[in-house]
């Protein structure tokens, strides 16, 4: 897992990306694929089933590995544009 503020062609490259959306909440996640996430709205928490934790809010690129077991804290609503591999 790992975060990082965005380059504008960073940003650019998302316009094709799709969009996925969720309230305030905690839940388990499993990658089948890497997935690459920029931020939107909201804020979260990622906590990896080894202890690692990542928080990431609006403005954020984040990038979760192909095989990755985490919870996800929702901690402000969240929407975000996404990409796999």
């Amino acid at each position: 897992m790992k975060v990082w503020k965005p380059s504008n062609a960073e940003i650019e490259q998302t316009n094709s990306w799709g969009t996925w959306g969720k309230e305030a909440s905690e839940f388990p996640w499993f990658y089948d694929d890497t997935e690459t996430c920029y931020i939107l709205e909201g804020e979260a928490i990622a906590t990896s089933n080894k202890g690692e934790e990542i928080r990431f809010k609006k403005g954020d690129m984040v990038q979760f590995e192909k095989g990755l077991e985490c919870t996800w804290k929702i901690v402000k609503d969240i929407r975000k544009q996404y990409k796999f591999g």
